[in-house]
């Protein structure tokens, strides 16, 4: 079932294809022409290579997005595919929820004499997030109930829906510093401030996208959630920038190489021992403006952050 599924969405792009004895299907390569079915794909392993023009790869959706493939056919080879080999993923063990703002919540663009508004102002001021950013985010408070003492930043999708939040705490002394709604991450955090034509940031946390501000993406952890994966395929994104936090220079790597594998120009960023939201706005740009696009060959070789 799994292969018919699959085979009948490239045979939508590809045309018919010739089943051979190995297992593997083949179809007139569209990118020699030859007029035999010189272009086989194993459906199991991905991998797919012409005999004649030696074009090849080992992603299947890299193979539809040079062939320009349908956006929808390319979602749904991916849904098939599952799994993304060669990175791994957020686990997702709660239960997916209709998500709400907790309903203490109090929007910090509304002044208020509340101490613990000041709080609140004074805790986002340092990580450098002004009023502006507050009202783009529609970052508030809690005072009371579950999150009680925690700034709220909303997340909401391409439709202006709300698809998450992030619940942090402004004390230093807090035992746990972020609170997760009960709901999968499963999510394109900040997915209505995302220009897909544009290169894109790959980021930790909420505050770092926020410090850098251009079309930057939370992974909410050190990898992407397969709707996020799905939709950087679906939109064809050429350029991505990626932006872990320093203690996670191993994660950062697997994750530059997985976007490669996809045929994304990928720039894999040295943070000098800083987070994005503690080298600020200025200083982050500047490290990408003098980062040269990453290769595949620096990753074996060790070569990145020397």
């Amino acid at each position: 079932m799994y292969n018919y599924e699959l085979l009948t969405l490239l045979e939508k792009v590809l045309m018919k294809s010739y089943q051979m004895k190995n297992g593997e299907s083949a179809f007139h390569c569209p990118f020699c022409n030859h007029h035999k079915k010189k272009l086989q794909v194993n459906l199991e392993t991905q991998k797919w290579h012409c005999w004649v023009c030696n074009m090849g790869g080992y992603k299947i959706g890299i193979l539809l997005r040079k062939l320009n493939a349908p956006k929808q056919i390319i979602s749904e080879v991916l849904k098939i595919l599952g799994d993304y080999k060669g990175v791994k993923h957020e686990k997702d063990e709660k239960t997916e929820y209709n998500v709400s703002l907790p309903q203490c919540y109090k929007p910090l663009w509304k002044k208020t004499d509340d101490p613990l508004y000041k709080n609140a102002i004074h805790y986002l001021k340092q990580r450098g997030i002004n009023g502006i950013d507050i009202l783009r985010y529609s970052i508030g408070y809690c005072t009371s109930n579950g999150y009680s003492n925690r700034i709220i930043i909303p997340s909401y999708d391409a439709d202006g829906k709300l698809n998450y939040f992030i619940a942090r705490d402004m004390f230093p002394d807090s035992k746990f510093k972020y609170k997760n709604p009960p709901m999968s991450k499963d999510t394109v955090c900040f997915e209505m401030f995302v220009n897909w034509d544009e290169p894109i940031v790959l980021v930790e946390g909420a505050f770092d996208a926020i410090a850098i501000r251009n079309n930057a993406i939370p992974l909410l952890g050190k990898f992407p959630s397969k709707t996020l994966v799905m939709r950087l395929v679906e939109k064809k994104v050429k350029k991505i920038y990626v932006a872990l936090d320093e203690d996670a220079k191993k994660d950062a790597i697997k994750l530059s190489k997985f976007l490669m594998d996809y045929g994304i120009e990928t720039y894999l960023l040295n943070m000098k021992d800083k987070d994005p939201s503690e080298l600020g706005f200025s200083r982050f740009w500047e490290i990408v403006k003098n980062t040269k696009q990453s290769k595949f060959s620096d990753i074996i070789k060790g070569r990145l952050y020397a």
